[in-house]
């Protein structure tokens, strides 16, 4: 969801310059910014956070003085069949990062990290000081990350923010992600796969919800401070399902029930009180909307997913 970031701030901001530092994994797609070819204040490095010499020659030779970390490897199931570049990207990069924010005497890092950190949740929500108790992969790489940035701000008053959130929807959503995955596989007439029985449950924001709080984080946010990002909006993954379903017009028959898969956990719930108190920060997409409008863009830009679906 970086891309989305990166449009965000070009059009709030035209003044700002914006270096997009991406390694281009298989989830990487220069055509998520075709909408801004050509802006002369934007600037794409093709480069990896885990190779401190290009991420200094960038800072250098940019003039950078903030750095917002969307780069990670996230997908949980990739994570189960082989961890080792989520530990990589997930801790060894957030270093060079931190590293690079220590030695260029940077203004400041803002880490886009998960609710996945905090593992799973019977009833409440979590808030910022809960501990970790992370149950993938992804989820320990992410949290080590995390605890990377609080051990730099206490030993160093390096000035980095910590951010948790809850799911991403959106357009340009690389579809093997619940909500692109169930949408354009109906659009290719293909059963949508669920876990276990789908009682699992998720919280989800809104793409340009999430670049809002990130933008406010950004320039308001104390060095040391941790923001939960939630819209509230909870849904277990059957009625996800269901909703979507709804759209195309299709029952239950296009529902597969799969194994769940190791370590699933149950339910993700963040407390995002202190976001809305401290920084004056609210969603403003209700889910249904957003699912819809989500839908909508799948539906018009078909040429976009379906080669990434060979």
């Amino acid at each position: 969801m970086g891309s989305h970031f990166v449009k965000y701030i070009l059009h709030k901001y035209p003044e700002y310059g914006v270096i997009n530092f991406d390694k281009l994994t298989y989830a990487g797609n220069l055509a998520n910014l075709k909408e801004i070819e050509g802006n002369l204040k934007y600037k794409f490095i093709k480069g990896d956070i885990c190779d401190a010499t290009a991420v200094a020659k960038a800072i250098e030779n940019n003039n950078i003085d903030i750095i917002v970390n969307y780069a990670a490897e996230t997908h949980v199931d990739r994570s189960i069949m082989d961890a080792t570049a989520f530990l990589q990207t997930d801790i060894f990069g957030v270093y060079n990062l931190l590293e690079a924010v220590r030695k260029f005497n940077l203004k400041k890092l803002v880490q886009i990290s998960t609710d996945e950190v905090f593992g799973s949740i019977e009833a409440g929500s979590f808030k910022e000081d809960f501990p970790f108790a992370p149950n993938s992969p992804y989820a320990a790489a992410k949290a080590g990350g995390d605890l990377l940035c609080r051990a730099y701000f206490a030993t160093y008053r390096t000035p980095v923010v910590v951010t948790h959130s809850c799911n991403f929807y959106g357009p340009n959503q690389y579809p093997e992600k619940l909500i692109p995955l169930f949408i354009t596989n109906l659009l290719e007439r293909k059963k949508v796969p669920v876990y276990g029985d789908g009682r699992n449950v998720r919280e989800w924001i809104y793409a340009a919800d999430h670049c809002a709080a990130i933008d406010i984080i950004l320039h308001q946010a104390m060095a040391g401070s941790v923001y939960n990002i939630g819209a509230g909006d909870e849904i277990e993954n059957i009625e996800i399902t269901k909703l979507i379903l709804e759209q195309f017009g299709d029952g239950e028959e296009m529902v597969e029930y799969v194994k769940d898969r190791p370590g699933h956990d149950k339910r993700y719930a963040l407390d995002a009180g202190k976001l809305k108190r401290e920084l004056s920060w609210e969603p403003k997409v209700e889910f249904k909307v957003g699912l819809k409008k989500t839908i909508e863009w799948y539906k018009e830009n078909e040429v976009w997913w379906k080669k990434l679906k060979v």
